[in-house]
């Protein structure tokens, strides 16, 4: 059976990605900075690696030990909510180590055993919150519109070769611990002129009414991704993400 790494499985769309594929008979390596049992069912086709992609030495360890891989999910990624002026140089700097540095080193780590064998799949998970202007999720929106910028440059360089390059696109999701992840970072609230804002940002964050992305949502576009010769470069993760994409203009 093919062989799936997916980044950032301890929890969200990564654990569900992951459960999904051992469901379907993959041979699956979940990767995470702290592997934790349990996470996942026990199956002699799961393998739990550690793996923090914001480290070089982490990376080139797991490459040594991983084997041929099949297809490549980049899921590993956090956010922080807070408007670009408050927004804290450390909290810049680890968006885009994480989201976006990271998922290129993981592209440069994994493409050229693709390439070499002429087959191969990389599957970028990033946001819907990349396709319109949104308040307070500029820099975590910057850091994610910049992988789908070199991941449609990718599928192109990429295409010759006979890899296939996708980016799934998750909704607001109401079950993944990304919001209870991105508070710390929310800054804002005691500022008069960005506490109405804010506010207003963690009502629709907490609103789980209409159309929501859940887990099970992002790891069925990573299967399509994955299995289908047809998907489209941009694959919607969620009912929300569905509607946004298929907007006019978009």
């Amino acid at each position: 059976m093919p062989t799936i790494l997916i980044t950032g499985c301890s929890s969200g769309f990564g654990l569900e990605t992951a459960k999904l594929f051992v469901e379907k008979g993959w041979d699956v390596i979940a990767t995470m900075r702290t592997p934790c049992e349990g996470l996942l069912p026990v199956s002699d086709r799961l393998r739990l690696l550690e793996l923090d992609v914001t480290s070089p030495a982490s990376i080139a360890r797991a490459m040594e030990v991983v084997g041929p891989i099949d297809v490549l999910v980049n899921n590993a990624g956090f956010g922080a909510p807070s408007p670009v002026e408050l927004t804290a140089p450390e909290t810049i700097h680890a968006l885009f180590q994480t989201n976006t540095i990271g998922t290129l080193a993981m592209v440069q780590a994994v493409v050229p055993q693709m390439r070499q064998r002429r087959a191969g799949v990389v599957i970028n998970v990033t946001s819907t919150v990349t396709l319109k202007t949104l308040p307070i999720v500029g820099v975590y929106r910057a850091s994610k519109a910049a992988v789908n910028a070199f991941t449609e440059s990718l599928a192109v360089e990429m295409e010759p070769f006979g890899v296939r390059v996708h980016i799934v696109l998750p909704g607001r999701s109401p079950e993944t611990s990304f919001g209870t992840n991105a508070r710390p970072h929310l800054r804002g609230m005691d500022e008069p002129d960005y506490a109405p804002m804010l506010q207003q940002f963690v009502k629709s964050v907490q609103d789980d009414s209409g159309p929501v992305t859940y887990a099970s949502d992002v790891a069925k576009a990573v299967w399509r991704a994955a299995t289908d010769p047809s998907a489209p470069l941009r694959i919607p993760g969620g009912a929300d993400a569905e509607i946004w994409m298929t907007e006019p203009g978009l």
